[in-house]
């Protein structure tokens, strides 16, 4: 069975790797954060041409309250916000709420938040389409995805990214073919469902203890860890602030201290 080692040490027999995307194999953060703000802006636009009574204070207060909700504030975005680590469901639930706060009824709400979301998303996907952009893979994620591979280690991706954005993330850097199977927010159940783990690790007929997982999230890491994943390891070099993690075996700081023999 390949051994797994950190900064040249034996950390442990594996044979799957399970892989979160952004953050820890994708550098999302400059998306994120421009689709914070774009969720801010369409959220404002609607708000004082929806609820009565906005003025100049509610509208602020409404603008603080989503940007403290998806992570965003004048220091940058995050780890651990809404939009870096939550599904887009989540995200469409807190942001509803949001506006239920202002007096708006949830079925309206929910309408709201929706137009919002759609789009936020539809003004940045024309802005890459335009500028040619795609989301970079962070820094020597690439090799190690090869070396693994290479060693018969069976790779897995698990993300509450949805399955477009997933296949559009894999297509986009060619890699199709290094992942056996991926995990989605359109799967059920979705992650930090540790049976997320057991239905992935299932399809990949592998048990969780023969596996490694890596993300940028205590919420994957204590799934894991409810899971039963042999090898938990926290990704902290994805983002300018990095993530502070507690439920980790190990932590990795640039893909390069990871090897396999």
């Amino acid at each position: 069975m390949p051994m797994l080692s950190l900064r040249g040490n034996p950390i442990g027999n594996i044979q799957g790797v399970l892989f979160d995307k952004d953050g820890t194999l994708s550098n999302s953060e400059k998306h994120l954060t421009q689709l914070a703000k774009m969720r801010i802006k369409y959220a404002s636009d609607l708000f004082e041409k929806n609820i009565r009574g906005s003025n100049a204070v509610s509208l602020k207060k409404l603008k603080d309250l989503l940007a403290s909700s998806y992570g965003l504030s004048s220091k940058g975005l995050k780890p651990s916000g809404t939009i870096a680590v939550a599904s887009q469901k989540d995200n469409l639930i807190s942001t509803a709420t949001i506006f239920c706060i202002f007096g708006e009824d949830w079925p309206k709400a929910i309408e709201m938040a929706e137009e919002v979301f759609l789009k936020a998303e539809d003004f940045l996907q024309k802005k890459l389409a335009n500028n040619n952009q795609i989301m970079n893979l962070l820094p020597g994620s690439k090799s190690l995805l090869n070396k693994l591979n290479n060693a018969n280690v069976i790779c897995a991706l698990i993300s509450n990214d949805s399955d477009i954005g997933i296949q559009k993330f894999l297509n986009a850097h060619n890699l199709e073919k290094v992942f056996s199977n991926i995990w989605s927010a359109d799967s059920h159940p979705a992650k930090p469902d540790p049976n997320a783990i057991q239905s992935l690790c299932k399809i990949l007929k592998l048990s969780p203890s023969e596996c490694a997982l890596i993300g940028d999230a205590d919420s994957d890491l204590v799934m894991a860890q409810k899971a039963g994943v042999g090898i938990i390891l926290g990704y902290t070099a994805g983002w300018t602030h990095s993530p502070y993690l507690t439920k980790h075996h190990e932590l990795i700081h640039h893909w390069d201290e990871l090897s396999i023999q």
